[in-house]
């Protein structure tokens, strides 16, 4: 994934683009990057590895090393970025956030090397960065160029743009399975994923970009180059996962999203009469938790922190490469209060379930400290589908995800036949599915939510919504 964030103001601008652009980390944790535009000095730009050490520490220095009216800056889980770009049509900056599936046949059906050379990252893949780029440059206007990148593109690419006259042109990609907001203050405008980070930093949210929609941005005014498409398939993992618990996306808010989804995975439970002997509903810290408040609301158990994630010195479970090492470090984050588990009957809720790698560590620690039942909640549908549109989980293959792997064990490829009855867990297939997992990983019981279900928690029509990983419908 990544995320991006934009200013264009009367006064210097490197202070709120590191701000906001520092509030983006939570979608990102491999580069960092700001460039900034100075009518003395031109352009800048500067790009930091994050992996090991977050954005905030990379660029404590930019006060003194960049300075400008007009910033962008973004944090990104793929490749380096912003670029400095020299085109026909001008020099800019450009980040994007998204995912190409057809670099490599865009590349030779537009003949974008025009017979010289391309650059490449280390093992020959192309920095799609420098690909929407090129796209861009083969028409005579930004707008046309960037409605031309998003036309000819499979897959998802929100763009930003900062031209070296010191405005910014932004596109939301083309369906709006992610968010572009503008905010305003007294000196300027800001452009952000996260609507909170630009709130933070005294600016008032005045527009929410629709699918496609491009608007180039200055201190004193937006102004629309191209109207937003009429079709929408805004992702739904956004609400359920990634997104930030304080922001709004299309006017829902994620961290009240989770409590009505908790509540409605209470209230399936309640329907079917499971797990409601419960001492305690847990949260997998920390997108889980909110959901976990909502199932404690809605149930008759109380809601505890059973453990607790040690955030000071620990990466994120997935930031490293290596499987072993992400569950290594998972299992180390995790702190349990033993007095709120010895001997008690706990029902874990977690945002989602994908490889099932963390799962039986998970229930291993708790059970080690006494737990007398785990139950687990998913607090989304069994994952069926790797995304290809927004690359937020690391899956190369179908395989790998725990729904698939189980389903070929039950009943082999045929079973991939039947993916809509193992999603329900209504069906026969669908309670082998729960009741297989649920054995391999010594839970009490397992439940995902319903497509249904998380659906109406976001309160946005299904048709705008997109649920491929569920799903498999684009």
């Amino acid at each position: 994934m990544g995320g991006f964030f934009g200013a264009v103001s009367k006064r210097d601008a490197i202070s709120d683009v590191f701000f906001g652009t520092d509030y983006h980390s939570h979608l990102g944790t491999k580069r960092g990057g700001m460039a900034a535009y100075d009518e003395e000095i031109g352009l800048q730009r500067d790009i930091h590895n994050i992996e090991n050490s977050p954005f905030r520490t990379k660029f404590a220095n930019i006060f003194n090393e960049m300075k400008g009216k007009a910033a962008i800056g973004c944090i990104s889980d793929t490749h380096p970025q912003p670029l400095l770009i020299r085109s026909r049509i001008g020099t800019y900056a450009i980040c994007i956030v998204g995912h190409i599936n057809n670099a490599e046949q865009l590349i030779e059906e537009y003949e974008l090397t025009d017979g010289g050379h391309f650059g490449v990252m280390t093992g020959g893949k192309v920095n799609s960065v420098e690909l929407v780029a090129s796209l861009i440059n083969k028409k005579d206007t930004f707008c046309e160029g960037i409605r031309f990148a998003q036309d000819v593109i499979d897959g998802t690419a929100a763009i930003m743009l900062l031209i070296n006259d010191g405005s910014i042109i932004v596109a939301r990609d083309k369906l709006g399975r992610l968010p572009v907001i503008i905010g305003k203050n007294e000196a300027g405008h800001s452009i952000s994923f996260e609507s909170f980070a630009f709130e933070k930093l005294d600016y008032e949210k005045i527009m929410e970009l629709g699918p496609g929609e491009v608007v180039k941005v200055t201190a004193e005014t937006v102004e629309q180059l191209a109207k937003p498409r009429e079709k929408m398939k805004m992702c739904a993992f956004l609400w359920t996962y990634y997104g930030y618990s304080t922001s709004d996306y299309e006017g829902v808010n994620v961290e009240i999203m989770r409590y009505k989804n908790g509540k409605i995975l209470a209230q399936n439970d309640k329907a079917r009469g499971v797990a409601q002997d419960i001492d305690y509903v847990c949260g997998m810290p920390d997108s889980g938790t909110p959901h976990a408040i909502g199932y404690a609301n809605e149930s008759d158990a109380d809601f505890a922190r059973a453990f607790i994630k040690y955030t000071p010195t620990w990466m994120r479970s997935f930031t490293p490469t290596l499987q072993a090492e992400r569950n290594k470090i998972a299992k180390m984050k995790q702190i349990p209060v033993k007095e709120l588990i010895k001997d008690k009957k706990l029902l874990i809720v977690d945002d989602s379930i994908v490889r099932g790698t963390q799962l039986k560590g998970t229930v291993d620690f708790l059970l080690e400290n006494g737990a007398k039942e785990v139950h687990m909640r998913s607090a989304c549908p069994p994952i069926m589908y790797s995304c290809k549109y927004l690359n937020f989980s690391r899956a190369t293959s179908p395989l790998e995800l725990i729904a698939r792997r189980t389903i070929l064990e039950l009943e082999g490829e045929a079973g991939f036949e039947y993916i809509e009855e193992y999603s329900s867990p209504d069906t026969e297939r669908g309670k082998k599915l729960r009741k297989s997992i649920a054995e391999k990983f010594h839970f009490d019981s397992l439940e995902f939510q319903s497509l249904e279900g998380i659906i109406e928690a976001i309160g946005i029509e299904p048709c705008k919504l997109c649920t491929y990983c569920w799903t498999g419908k684009e």
